[in-house]
């Protein structure tokens, strides 16, 4: 989620972050079906994952050249990252976690980022062999810090989108030692993501769906435009990002009505704890502007569990697939 909540974003992100990820209220009982997020917060592992064969060297995203000799101690500093190392198979190994690592199998380790902030004394901490992050990991003394004491950091270019998943896998796998891996893998991923696309319904009229990031507890209520991350998904589920298609050229706007109302889209897509923290659904409609859009007035809303939603990583297809069932069941009910 990081990668794709940058600038002024990530700022009220920081500011946000008990809310987002601790208790909110709870959703009052909707007059539609409520919406449901993905199943199963787990990864899948692979199976018979070789041992990493070190050591290796290879060129990160920010043009540093990376050799990693050790993989027993691994932190990864964002979700996406965590769960490419899990499902690599590697899970044993990493020893910390992002905050957005939400997952199942990461739960327990220890979060070595306030907000989404590093604390590099609590990753020196832990001794580690290898760091991941991506280009949007912060803030830069922190990580200088971790450089400056001899810890090898592997900086991964940014999920963009649906295209990134195989690339990002390859690149964690290629410097873990695990190439073959990495290749099974990012064939598993873009298959599975390649069948649920397959199985998007056809229709003579694409849906608007609207990415709305939401923090009610600190009156955070943004629209997402080009850029916002979610675009990519919306498409692969048939429909067109109503905030792109608007004109909103910004990767997130402040929401207004006149904004929802340009936008004019047949259903929301929202992350599950930014739906509660406004109160559910019917938190969601008292937003200005909301009620007097179609996905308002039909309740239509398709909700994804916050650290899964923009990972573009190896359960990419299970949002996916939830995205495409949450919006097409609800707009054929609606």
């Amino acid at each position: 989620m990081r990668t794709r909540l940058t600038g002024a974003l990530l700022a009220v992100l920081a500011l946000t972050t008990a809310t987002a990820c601790g208790g909110s209220p709870a959703a009052e009982p909707a007059k539609k079906p409520a919406a449901t997020t993905t199943a199963a917060n787990r990864v899948e592992p692979l199976r018979n994952t070789p041992a990493p064969s070190l050591p290796t060297t290879v060129f990160a995203a920010d043009g540093k050249k990376v050799t990693v000799e050790k993989a027993g101690r691994l932190v990864p500093l964002s979700g996406s990252l965590s769960e490419i190392v899990f499902t690599l198979g590697l899970g044993d190994r990493v020893v910390a976690r992002d905050i957005s690592a939400t997952f199942e199998q990461a739960a327990k380790l220890p979060v070595v980022t306030r907000g989404h902030d590093v604390s590099a004394e609590s990753v020196l901490s832990l001794k580690p062999d290898l760091v991941l992050a991506e280009t949007t990991t912060g803030p830069e003394e922190a990580m200088d810090q971790i450089r400056a004491a001899g810890i090898p950091v592997l900086v991964v270019a940014p999920a963009q989108g649906l295209d990134a998943v195989g690339p990002r896998i390859r690149a964690v796998a290629d410097a873990l030692g695990v190439p073959s891996a990495g290749k099974q893998l990012a064939e598993r991923s873009q298959d599975r993501i390649a069948a649920v696309r397959k199985e998007v319904p056809s229709q003579s009229e694409k849906p608007r769906v609207a990415f709305l990031y939401l923090r009610g507890s600190a009156s955070v209520y943004l629209i997402g435009g080009k850029g916002s991350g979610a675009g990519s998904l919306i498409e692969a589920a048939g429909a067109l990002d109503a905030g792109a298609e608007s004109g909103l050229t910004k990767d997130f706007t402040a929401i207004t009505s006149e904004a929802l109302v340009k936008a004019a889209p047949d259903a929301i897509l929202v992350m599950s704890k930014g739906l509660e923290s406004v109160g559910g659904i019917d938190g969601l409609v008292k937003i200005p502007g909301v009620a007097e859009t179609p996905a308002g007035m039909n309740r239509l809303v398709v909700s994804i569990e916050d650290g899964a939603l923009l990972s573009y990583g190896p359960r990419t297809d299970q949002v996916l697939r939830s995205v495409v069932e949450q919006l097409y069941e609800k707009r054929d009910a609606a």
